[in-house]
C-alpha cells in the first residue's frame, strides 16, 4: 500500500475507535511522543500518547461521538514523513442532552515507524461550533 492510502486508512481507523471508544485501538494511531492541539477549540495542548489517551477517555466516556473526516490535502515529504490537512465535522452530545456540532480541519504531521504510519502531530482547528443545551423537561 502506497504512503497516501495508508495515511487515509490511519486517519479513518483515528475517527472510528474515537466514536467506538475502542482506546486500545486508537492508542496504535499515535506516534508514542504526539502532541495534540486543541486550543482553537477551547481545549489544550497535550504531549504523549498514553496521557492523550487518558485524557481523551475521561473526556468522552459518557459522550457519543460521530466524526466525519473529508478532502484530505496529504504531501508525503520524505519516505517516513507526511503533512496532511483534513476538513471534518463532528457531533458530540452528552448525557444530559447538550449537543455540540463543530466545523473545521485537522493539521496533522505523520510519522512511519517500522512501517506503519502514524499520527505525529494534530492540531485541530475550528470553523464554526454550534452549541444546543441540555435537555430540559
Amino acid at each position: 500500500m502506497d504512503a497516501l492510502e495508508a495515511i487515509k486508512q490511519l486517519k479513518a481507523r483515528y475517527f472510528r475507535t474515537m466514536d467506538t471508544k475502542d482506546w486500545d485501538g486508537m492508542r496504535e494511531v499515535f506516534a508514542d511522543d504526539v502532541v495534540m492541539d486543541t486550543t482553537s477549540s477551547g481545549g489544550g495542548v497535550v504531549r504523549g500518547a498514553d496521557e492523550f489517551m487518558a485524557f481523551l477517555s475521561k473526556t468522552l466516556q459518557d459522550v457519543v461521538t460521530v466524526h466525519h473526516g473529508h478532502m484530505p490535502e496529504i504531501e508525503v515529504t520524505s519516505p517516513t514523513t507526511a503533512t496532511g490537512v483534513w476538513a471534518m465535522e463532528d457531533l458530540l452530545k452528552w448525557p444530559n442532552g447538550a449537543e455540540l456540532r463543530g466545523y473545521g480541519h485537522y493539521h496533522e504531521t505523520y510519522t512511519s515507524i517500522d512501517g506503519a504510519w502514524r499520527i505525529q502531530s494534530s492540531r485541530l482547528t475550528r470553523l464554526r461550533m454550534d452549541f444546543t443545551g441540555p435537555d430540559v423537561r
